[in-house]
């Protein structure tokens, strides 16, 4: 395994962000990315833990999922469609007000101009009854669905209060892998990182080695997730992964600090570390162009 940092990425400045190549081995020209753009197009967000009340990490906790919204709403180009990776909501140990939380979120996000919404569960959102608030609103918390001939894999790895994916989803995960060609373009999405990042602050999957192992056969992989709160390169083999910022607060670096805690809020500064990303197509299959958005230009 190998971590990855800006360096190993191709930074371009456009699109009212910051432009990454995933993949090794090839970076493409800026001319080339615009084309690539028109191809294929998706936003990630994660980690807006609604409900989440806390003024010194974030005093419009309240509203920056509505300026998250407006800031997808008002790309020049609109995406094919939107993923949220897990934590949509913040956690209680009250069943009706993880509903409740739940609902206000869903109708958020009905201001999406963009209809094609696709969400998984975090932690936050179902260790706790696993996943059955999350199903009586959104339906499956793990499934497959095809866009424009690459095959997306929505894994949950949060339901089982284990921080396990499972023997059943991971039997699952066999079958529909096997309807694919080895050479196919698959996009994992999930909550948890499915590499040991650091588990002392619960950034694992407890049998994500198994996931990977199922993964590693096919030569055009890429996992996003969330969980982190912060963008994170690694690749595992040849198989990159890029977490995605929060909509909430930021949290340190793995390691960095005795405890996971979350970064205090900048009034200097606010909306720092808090973003959301578009995922288009590159001209190599085993790349994507990433462009890193902030809530608030500033």
């Amino acid at each position: 395994m190998e971590n990855l940092d800006r360096r190993d990425f191709l930074k371009l400045a456009g699109m009212g962000g910051v432009v990454f190549v995933s993949g090794v081995g090839r970076m493409a020209h800026a001319a080339e990315q615009k084309g690539a753009m028109d191809d294929f197009f998706f936003v990630q967000l994660s980690d807006t833990h609604w409900g989440f009340d806390g003024p010194k990490i974030n005093p419009d906790a309240k509203g920056t999922l509505q300026k998250a919204v407006a800031a997808v709403n008002s790309l020049a180009r609109q995406p094919d469609f939107i993923v949220f990776t897990g934590d949509l909501s913040h956690t209680t140990d009250d069943p009706q007000e993880r509903r409740k939380r739940l609902r206000e979120f869903k109708e958020i996000i009905g201001q999406l101009k963009v209809k094609t919404i696709r969400l998984m569960p975090g932690e936050h959102d179902a260790s706790l009854d696993n996943g059955a608030a999350f199903r009586e609103l959104f339906g499956e918390t793990h499934y497959t669905f095809n866009h424009k001939g690459v095959t997306f894999i929505v894994l949950d790895n949060v339901s089982d209060p284990t921080a396990s994916i499972g023997d059943a989803q991971l039997l699952w995960m066999r079958e529909e892998l096997s309807k694919v060609a080895k050479d196919a373009r698959i996009v994992v999405l999930t909550h948890r990182p499915l590499f040991n990042l650091y588990p002392q602050w619960d950034w694992a999957t407890r049998d994500g080695a198994k996931a990977m192992e199922l993964l590693m056969p096919y030569r055009d992989v890429t996992v996003f997730y969330g969980h982190i709160h912060q963008e994170n390169h690694h690749v595992t083999g040849h198989i990159p992964h890029i977490s995605a910022k929060s909509l909430i607060f930021p949290l340190p670096p793995p390691g960095s600090l005795p405890k996971r805690i979350p970064i205090p809020w900048d009034p200097v500064f606010p909306y720092k570390g808090l973003g959301f990303r578009g995922i288009g197509t590159a001209p190599v299959k085993s790349e994507f162009v990433i462009t890193e958005y902030p809530i608030i230009k500033g």
